[in-house]
């Protein structure tokens, strides 16, 4: 009686409580993507911490206590504050538009003067927590009706445009896929992804002509023809896929690959990062990679069906899209089987944004699976 107590209020759920709920199968898969990161970006570097590994590493330090804050926090917190969260994450990208750093060509970072972040990573995260809020409550009736989609659909519309006009496309594309999932998971209508589907293929034309700019429709006229422009836009995909056939199986060994470690891949420690690690570690290390990553969605999966309150559910199902979106973009791009857009390796590339989101959406899984069986009012309580 004692235990049903604890576990009907999350408010009387002591930390040892909460520790004996944690998801260790969640929580190992994690470290080993993230151990092997800092491995690959150590051969990056050409065999040296700096500028690469140790760097990275520190993030991950910094990223462990984001996560464990997350994981541990009352998860009324997280229900209260999901629409702060959302408009935070939104006002920074707003501030990207005016006062944003400028880096390979983009205006995506902003300078908080003791570190560069990238508010585009952080909505994604900001945005699944805020349409788990706003669904949760919501019943069969409700869910089937169009009207309750207006408000979650301007909550995508504006970042995703200011996203595209950074230029970031590959990220709003992520959020737009996030989401469309997200409508998915909580029973919207089919017919509307039908209509919407329609309506982009008419909007198509305009996006191409006018939404797109002449290096975006570059790498998808690549992307359709490799051999158009190999020294050009296709030079990236070229070398990704040369430093990568060649790893065979095996790879060529840790520290000995040709075109990484003589700088013919470019980005070789973000966005082409699986490439590197297909080349030095073959087929072998690449699809050990894929399958660490198909355990976590399996586990964010289980994790999901497991929770019994519908917010817990939606953060598991919002944020398993979301990891999964991030290295399905990732790897189709470097392997040439989507054009080249400007989407990190999960957990394994280098950079700050994209780890502490991660790490973030990580721990509010872990926090809804540690409370997968509180039953939680619309107040959070």
């Amino acid at each position: 009686m004692i235990k049903q107590t604890r576990v009907s209020n999350a408010n009387m759920m002591y930390f040892t409580e909460k520790l004996s709920r944690f998801s260790w199968p969640m929580f190992v898969p994690m470290c080993m993507i993230l151990t092997l990161s800092i491995v690959v970006l150590y051969s990056a570097g050409g065999g040296h911490w700096r500028p690469y590994a140790l760097s990275q590493l520190m993030k991950i330090i910094i990223s462990f206590g984001v996560f464990f804050f997350a994981a541990f926090t009352n998860i009324k917190t997280w229900i209260k504050s999901a629409y702060v969260i959302y408009a935070i994450a939104l006002i920074m990208i707003i501030m990207v538009t005016f006062v944003g750093h400028t880096g390979m060509g983009a205006q995506r970072w902003l300078n908080l003067g003791f570190i560069h972040i990238q508010p585009s990573e952080l909505i994604k995260i900001a945005l699944v927590l805020a349409l788990a809020r706003y669904f949760a409550w919501f019943n069969s009736v409700e869910l089937g009706q169009f009207k309750n989609y207006l408000i979650p659909g301007l909550m995508l519309l504006v970042p995703f445009t200011l996203i595209v006009a950074q230029p970031d496309l590959g990220t709003a594309l992520s959020l737009g896929m996030i989401t469309v999932g997200m409508f998915y998971i909580v029973g919207a209508n089919k017919k509307w992804f039908i209509i919407a589907a329609i309506l982009g293929l008419m909007a198509a034309p305009a996006v191409w002509f006018g939404g797109l700019h002449d290096y975006q429709r570059g790498r998808i006229i690549t992307f359709l023809n490799p051999d158009s422009d190999v020294q050009g836009a296709g030079y990236q995909i070229t070398q990704a896929k040369i430093a990568f056939g060649s790893g065979g199986i095996f790879g060529k060994g840790y520290m000995q690959g040709s075109q990484s470690q003589q700088s013919f891949l470019p980005e070789k420690q973000t966005d082409f990062i699986f490439t590197m690690l297909g080349e030095e570690f073959g087929f072998i290390g690449a699809f050990s990679l894929l399958c660490i990553y198909t355990w976590i969605i399996m586990v964010l999966f289980w994790c999901a069906k497991t929770c019994r309150n519908r917010f817990g559910q939606l953060v598991c199902f919002g944020f398993m899209l979301n990891f999964f979106v991030y290295y399905f973009i990732n790897i189709s791009m470097v392997l040439g089987l989507l054009p080249t857009v400007g989407v990190p390796l999960p957990l394994m590339s280098f950079g700050g944004s994209s780890l502490l989101s991660l790490m973030f959406g990580f721990g509010l899984c872990q926090n809804a699976y540690i409370h997968k069986d509180h039953q939680l009012s619309a107040k959070g309580s």
